[in-house]
């Protein structure tokens, strides 16, 4: 039996999608059962828990050879770091408790760093907390691909507003791909030691004059990435509806990006993914129409 969390977001569903089509037994975790429904009559199990509430999650690790687990977003958070390692620290006193074999960390690239990385450094504390209690292989993704979602509202003017400087070249990712790797990463069962760390990137690494090209093709129009100043970024990200707190981590994350903090530790082969930006564009394009 496999639980995964997240299966309401995008990596935990093709975590789950990609189990299940195996033939593997699933046991989704969610909040809201109504929300699982579609699991369920695929044939996965349902446990309802909430990530902060340690005991409801043990119950839903217990009898589990592995498990995929992240820490979801949380936009409106006065303390998102704090917030954050809260639900680190149930999650690893959940598997504890319930004697996990083995947990899939969704992690990020940067995140062998303490501090310096925005929202990243509640996944080095994630790390740290999971590898004390059970076997742990972290996914420490790219940039996602998704994220490029947020910017396509500046299309109509044939723009592309980045907060990394346009030809900069850095690497991203398919949530399609993290999933996949998730997947496999649960059915090759727990590393031999601790902690085993998986650097996964998309097919090439890109800047956002790349993305803007793509674009261009996929559209049909003109589109040219253009710089943002990063002081720009907390108001930008507070007037989307994120904490003061929230947009103050990101614009981090994009300095640490731009130093060359938030970058692969390199001391394994870093993995690529298949998912093409072409494809995820593609996709964004298509949902934003509809």
């Amino acid at each position: 039996m496999y639980a995964i969390t997240g299966v309401t977001g995008n990596t935990g569903a093709v975590v789950a999608d990609t189990l299940l089509a195996a033939g593997k037994p699933v046991r989704v975790i969610v909040r809201d059962a109504a929300r699982a429904e579609p699991w369920r009559v695929r044939g996965a199990e349902v446990a309802v828990a909430a990530l902060e509430d340690t005991a409801a999650l043990t119950a839903a690790f217990r009898g589990a050879v592995g498990a995929y687990v992240l820490l979801p977003p949380r936009h409106a958070s006065s303390d998102p770091v704090g917030d954050n390692r809260a639900v680190a620290t149930s999650i690893a006193a959940a598997a504890r408790a319930a004697k996990l074999p083995h947990a899939v960390l969704l992690s990020s690239v940067g995140a062998q760093h303490a501090d310096g990385t925005g929202p990243i450094k509640t996944l080095h504390h994630a790390e740290h907390a999971l590898a004390q209690v059970t076997a742990l292989t972290a996914v420490r993704a790219a940039y996602f691909l998704e994220n490029w979602g947020a910017a396509l509202g500046a299309l109509p003017q044939g723009v592309l507003p980045t907060f990394v400087p346009r030809s900069f070249v850095f690497p991203m990712v398919a949530t399609r791909d993290i999933g996949r790797t998730a997947a496999g990463a649960l059915l090759e069962g727990a590393p031999a030691g601790t902690r085993r760390v998986i650097e996964l990137a998309g097919p090439r690494d890109a800047s956002a004059e790349d993305v803007a090209a793509v674009l261009a093709t996929l559209t049909g129009k003109p589109v040219s990435a253009t710089d943002a100043p990063l002081d720009a970024a907390v108001p930008t990200f507070t007037s989307f509806g994120l904490s003061a707190a929230v947009a103050e981590l990101y614009r981090e994350m994009y300095a640490g990006i731009i130093a060359g903090k938030v970058a692969w530790e390199g001391a394994r082969p870093l993995v690529r993914g298949t998912t093409t930006i072409d494809e995820v564009l593609a996709g964004l394009l298509a949902r934003s129409a509809s």
